[in-house]
């Protein structure tokens, strides 16, 4: 039977919303291995707006998360607000600067960051299911912002000690781990894997995510905890 695994998305583009590369390759490796991917992001006005070709903020009118998320979603997304775990055997979050500006307050207010209400406990839901959850990038931080000091997750955002310090502050514990590789933490079915965080090719994050949505996955065969 397929796995029904939801892909949180926080917009469109690295600088504001998800990051489209890790978004995509998301996608095509939860497919690749037999998954059905169901795109979700929340309704709400875009945190920041920036330029692409200059990284400046506040670039032209407002825009809506999850109408930005549908570009990537192809137009076949759902709201947020109304997932239930039930419906879902695991959830992977991408990267990209949306999830710590959109789907939390991570790149303002650090270790004190909140994660937007319908995400929280959406996660807090798998998490007490014992489905598994996935995080990408700077996506770890909405992990340690949920769980940190409940359960001290295991993490990764790669190899940046100031990044790596602040989710630590959080409650959780950070590994360093290769832009190839992932981090699993089999007590609280969780895993990371560093994606962009690093200095990479595409490529390099390609295989990073493949290993771990296989790690997703294979949680999801081993049965709930």
């Amino acid at each position: 039977m397929s796995q029904n695994v939801a892909v949180v998305l926080s917009g469109c583009g690295f600088m504001d919303g998800s990051e489209i590369h890790e978004s995509v390759l998301t996608l095509m490796h939860l497919q690749r291995c037999g998954a059905t991917t169901h795109c979700l992001a929340p309704r709400m006005a875009q945190k920041d707006v920036v330029d692409h070709t200059s990284g400046e903020s506040g670039a032209g009118a407002g825009r809506d998360v999850f109408v930005e998320a549908a570009r990537i979603a192809r137009g076949n997304i759902a709201d947020l607000a109304t997932a239930d775990a039930a419906d879902f055997d695991a959830v992977v979050m991408p990267g990209g600067f949306g999830a710590a500006k959109n789907l939390s307050d991570f790149a303002s207010a650090g270790a004190a960051a909140v994660v937007d209400e319908a995400l929280a406990r959406f996660l807090r839901d798998m998490h007490a299911a014992g489905k598994p959850i996935g995080a990408v990038c700077i996506a770890p931080a909405l992990v340690a912002a949920v769980f940190g000091e409940a359960a001290h997750p295991t993490l990764t955002i790669g190899t940046d000690p100031g990044t790596a310090s602040t989710l630590e502050a959080m409650g959780a514990r950070h590994r360093d781990c290769d832009v190839t590789a992932c981090v699993v933490d089999a007590d609280n079915r969780i895993v990371t894997t560093p994606a962009y965080m690093c200095d990479a090719r595409v490529d390099q994050v390609s295989a990073g995510i493949g290993a771990l949505v296989e790690a997703v996955l294979g949680m999801t065969t081993a049965g709930a905890r």
